[in-house]
């Protein structure tokens, strides 16, 4: 019989070399400092070495937004005038502000025939947007529904163009909207 030795006295378990996974060493970068023609070392007191490197490009105090020191910031006669360059978005119309009356010829008409006086419909004659006109005046309960149904008489001449599956999928949707 073979006599086994208490897990206390059995020697633990090392790799030997065979077995070790390959490592790369430790990356080391070079130090940017060494044969840097612009660096200054001074020796000082105490084996101490005090490096000053300037940066590689230091700003001029002429080079500014307002006088640059650049010819390719200057700009040509534009920039003498004051004009600011071009904008890269869109510009947006910027609509006049509406006087007093308009806004309440606004209410009156909307109050009036809201079928026949929309919101684009008033926006286009007041020279306004659709979103001002819905906060100026909105719709009271049965017109709201009045004009939802309309839009929606509307929408559904094109949901019958819909093919199979987007009807479907339109269907599931509007069931599980309704158990929110």
């Amino acid at each position: 019989m073979k006599s086994r030795l208490p897990f206390s006295l059995r020697l633990p378990f090392t790799r030997s070399y065979a077995t070790r996974l390959p490592q790369n060493p430790p990356y080391r970068p070079p130090d940017p400092l060494i044969n840097n023609p612009r660096a200054v070392y001074q020796e000082l007191p105490e084996k101490l070495t005090f490096i000053h490197r300037p940066p590689p490009t230091a700003p001029s105090p002429l080079s500014y937004t307002t006088s640059p020191s650049s010819p390719l910031l200057k700009g040509g006669p534009a920039s003498k005038s004051g004009a600011l360059p071009p904008r890269l978005g869109k510009d947006k119309d910027e609509k006049p502000r509406l006087s007093d009356e308009d806004i309440a010829k606004i209410r009156t008409l909307r109050r009036e025939d809201p079928i026949t006086w929309t919101r684009g419909r008033l926006a286009k004659e007041f020279n306004c947007t659709p979103w001002f006109v819905g906060k100026l005046v909105s719709l009271t309960g049965p017109e709201r529904r009045r004009a939802l149904e309309k839009r929606e008489k509307a929408h559904d001449a094109d949901r019958a163009k819909w093919g199979e599956r987007k009807s479907l999928q339109a269907d599931i949707r509007k069931k599980r909207k309704e158990f929110w």
